[in-house]
């Protein structure tokens, strides 16, 4: 399993500072042990070509294959990973997923519309979430169309966990390893 994401830091380049992104590669080997398979500097991690290079350098330094990679949901970014790692389960962030659908959502309907939501993310079997999926499009479909439609447009990806046991669907569901080293990253930065 594979964590990818960029964080932004200030790095000091020729006597200026500069916002630069650093995009990191966190695996989970078979034994269940972290390991930070590297860090690339770029001026933006918001592009799907970068991607490219750092999976196939990830390819060309040794890692054979990638069972699942835990991705955000920038265009492209799928597809990229895919031309290296063919054989890779993507699971997209339900957390940036929550985060990007309570965006469209007015704050008065926050907290009934969330827990709507939670029942589609924290249902026992894709079925369940498929149909809880459907109960919330039908309940706030006419008000949140975009909130709903967001799910239901990357539902392949954002349901992959749904095939593991709960331990693992844990370490898929969450961001918490990879945030947890970009914070002692930026701790020691």
């Amino acid at each position: 399993m594979a964590y990818l994401d960029g964080i932004y830091f200030n790095l000091k380049q020729e006597h200026k500072i500069e916002s630069r992104s650093v995009s990191i590669v966190l695996g989970v080997n078979l034994e269940g042990h972290k390991e930070v398979l590297g860090h690339w500097v770029s001026d933006s991690a918001e592009s799907a070509s970068f991607w490219l290079k750092v999976v196939t350098d990830l390819k060309n330094r040794g890692v054979q294959d990638i069972f699942i990679a835990c991705i955000e949901g920038l265009s492209g970014f799928k597809e990229a990973f895919r031309a290296v790692f063919p054989h890779a389960e993507i699971q997209r962030w339900i957390v940036h997923q929550i985060r990007n659908s309570l965006k469209y959502v007015v704050w008065a309907d926050r907290k009934a519309f969330a827990a709507d939501l939670r029942q589609v993310y924290q249902a026992p079997t894709r079925e369940a979430g498929e149909t809880a999926l459907l109960a919330l499009s039908e309940k706030w479909g006419d008000k949140y169309a975009m909130a709903g439609r967001c799910w239901e447009n990357n539902w392949n990806d954002l349901a992959t966990f749904f095939t593991y046991t709960p331990e693992i669907r844990r370490l898929l569901y969450t961001t918490n390893p990879i945030e947890g080293y970009n914070r002692q990253l930026r701790n020691a930065t």
